[in-house]
């Protein structure tokens, strides 16, 4: 084998490694605890919540009163741009993988470059285990009026970070700022 498809394949075998690496954390869970207070009644932080979750799409799916639990559920769709992009990508890393395998092994003819059938594969991998069920849950931490508000959230971090930006001026939100200030 010459040295120049050797390295070839490397580098094509990396590609298809990161593929399936990108494909595993685009459709990763991200839920995260955080824990948030605030000067205002429990009743009017819950309220405020609620109606800024069902205005985005959540629906109220019950709770448990004995633990002061609220749960919401949202269906999460997965990004078509995203699911095009790793398409094409694929298309080309199987095609380039074909070329190579071609180069090596001339007796197999054109048929390596049928790997090129793995883009749409790659999109729809990831368009289903993208599109899932989200749950939200909110916990009122302390019972009385008189401290403020003291609560736990419990959901995806792209929806923690919406909540901290949108909601926290306007309910008077505090949390530990990690979520904004993690580089992931």
């Amino acid at each position: 084998m010459p040295e120049g498809f050797q390295s070839t394949l490397l580098l094509t075998v990396l590609l298809a490694i990161g593929l399936v690496f990108f494909l595993r954390a685009a459709s990763k869970d991200r839920t995260t605890v955080v824990d948030v207070s605030s000067p205002q009644a429990p009743i009017a932080v819950l309220d405020g919540l609620s109606s800024w979750l069902e205005d985005r799409g959540w629906i109220r799916d019950g709770g448990d009163v004995e633990r002061q639990v609220l749960r919401f559920r949202g269906q999460v769709t997965s990004s078509t741009p995203l699911a095009v992009l790793l398409s094409v990508l694929a298309a080309i890393g199987g095609s380039c993988f074909g070329l190579v395998l071609r180069q090596l092994s001339p007796e197999l003819s054109w048929w390596p470059l049928m790997l090129i059938g793995l883009g749409p594969v790659a999109g729809w991998i990831y368009r289903r285990r993208a599109a899932r069920t989200e749950t939200l849950e909110l916990q009122l931490l302390n019972e009385s009026d008189a401290a403020g508000s003291q609560l736990r959230l419990r959901a995806h971090r792209d929806e923690l970070i919406a909540i901290e930006l949108e909601l926290g001026s306007q309910l008077q939100l505090a949390s530990d700022g990690s979520l904004l200030s993690s580089p992931i």
